[in-house]
């Protein structure tokens, strides 16, 4: 059986229920070595079952993408339009806190599938980089059209706008980098942790401030102004300084990569 597209369907085998996909999932779950607290233990999660619903329906990976940019983006462009609200705190949390879990589940569909792709792969990064930028230039939008605050806070979603888009481009640039590296020498260094090698969670909360998972959650608290400007603005604060310690080390990885160190 083919979809429209001509690529062959694949679908789970006939005595395999949705549970048991799940659980196969479970088993094959990449490294949580260096992702945050909410992304690791609680998105990872929800993107499993997102992907194994998606691999009983027949779904293919970009096409997972394509849902998770629709809801990521609809709370994006309420954000900007509409007056915040309790509702509309509520309404965005839940169509960002959706998009995330889908935005986690088309790598796991895709290894149920067999492997992805490299368009795949390209789609996903592609999408990601344009939430990440609009998400807090809406924020600025928001800020000026609807609060009644100093002009002065508007330099801090302006802020964290560059230290999102900084960080993310760090992030994909190390890892080509490392696997650069790696053919050169003939080896395949990874920024995966190996079997042997148990992820930190002290690692991971101290990561809390980068979470995107946790920025996609304080928006709850649009309906009440201070709460939700003193959240955003802590949430910055932590991420720009872990951007500003993480670019330290960085650095030292990149130099030992020249000196030919792993």
């Amino acid at each position: 059986m083919t979809t429209p597209s001509g690529s062959t369907r694949i679908g789970p085998a006939a005595d395999e229920s949705y549970t048991d996909t799940v659980r196969r999932l479970a088993a094959a779950q990449k490294s949580g070595k260096g992702a945050p607290a909410y992304s690791r233990f609680v998105n990872r999660k929800l993107g499993r079952l997102f992907a194994a619903a998606g691999f009983h329906l027949g779904l293919t990976p970009n096409g997972i993408t394509a849902v998770s940019a629709a809801f990521s983006f609809a709370g994006i462009i309420l954000l900007a339009t509409v007056e915040p609200s309790w509702w509309l705190g509520v309404l965005i949390t839940v169509l960002l806190v959706l998009g995330y879990a889908l935005d986690a589940a088309d790598g796991q569909l895709a290894r149920l599938r067999g492997g992805g792709s490299v368009t795949g792969e390209w789609l996903d990064h592609m999408v990601d980089c344009l939430k990440i930028s609009t998400l807090h230039m809406c924020v600025l939008i928001s800020f000026y059209r609807f609060w009644d605050i100093d002009e002065r806070w508007l330099l801090v979603p302006i802020g964290y706008a560059i230290v999102a888009a900084v960080s993310f481009f760090a992030q994909i640039l190390n890892e080509q980098l490392v696997r650069n590296a790696g053919l050169k020498r003939g080896t395949a260094p990874s920024a995966t942790s190996t079997p042997d090698e148990r992820p930190s969670v002290v690692v991971s909360l101290l990561k809390i401030p980068t979470d995107y998972g946790l920025l996609c959650l304080i928006f709850v608290l649009l309906g009440a102004a201070d709460l939700f400007l003193a959240a955003y603005t802590l949430m910055f604060i932590g991420s720009a300084a872990y951007l500003l310690a993480a670019t330290v080390k960085w650095f030292g990885q990149m130099r030992d990569l020249d000196r030919g160190g792993s």
